[in-house]
């Protein structure tokens, strides 16, 4: 019996995760049983569960880890002195980043979470509600100090997330334009379109 190899910088379990994250990219999660998964692992299916109980466990550890991601980043942009438009602008190219280098696992979390179970899903959904209300306070005070145009923070958040995860249709895609190109003209779409005209 074939055993679970660690990586170089991982534990066995995360080496199942970063495996998993693969195959729900390709198959979905609820299309995807532990027996594909250790096919894709190259392990018999008994010995995933000497590290990990469950296929929603592995769910849980993709999305919550992402939602951690964020949530630590923008706690340090809050706590930065950087202006209310500066503050967006860091946190528009953490978000493409993102999407470019972690794009697997952003895309699991962005749409299995549905799948995640209770209280689980209840969790996740208030991290990313609460998120998007913290991005819409940075704009508001970006609004009170002149910096940023009069819009509706709620609508601003929902365009900038939104234009940030069309990079999905780059990345299947056969990349005409560059990493660099992506993030620099998605950067000063997104952020010149919040400045307001001086």
């Amino acid at each position: 019996m074939a055993k679970i190899k660690s990586g170089k910088n991982g534990t066995r379990k995360e080496v199942i995760i970063e495996k998993a994250t693969q195959l729900f990219l390709e198959k979905g999660f609820a299309a995807s049983s532990m027996r594909d998964l250790a096919e894709h692992v190259g392990v018999e299916a008994a010995s995933l569960y000497n590290h990990i109980q469950s296929k929603s466990e592995i769910l849980q550890e993709i999305c919550f880890k992402v939602a951690n991601q964020f949530i630590s980043h923008l706690e340090q942009v809050e706590a930065s002195q950087s202006s209310a438009i500066g503050k967006m602008e860091i946190l528009i190219r953490f978000h493409i980043r993102m999407m470019l280098d972690e794009y697997e696992s952003i895309y699991i979390s962005d749409h299995e979470w549905r799948h995640l179970p209770e209280p689980y899903l209840s969790n996740f959904l208030n991290q990313r509600r609460h998120y998007r209300k913290r991005l819409g306070a940075i704009i508001e005070q970006g609004i009170q100090a002149g910096e940023i145009k009069q819009i509706e923070p709620y609508v601003a958040v929902l365009t900038i997330l939104s234009a940030i995860s069309g990079i999905e249709s780059w990345q299947r895609s056969r990349k005409t334009i560059s990493e660099r190109d992506m993030e620099e003209n998605m950067v000063k779409f997104l952020v010149e379109g919040l400045k307001e005209s001086q």
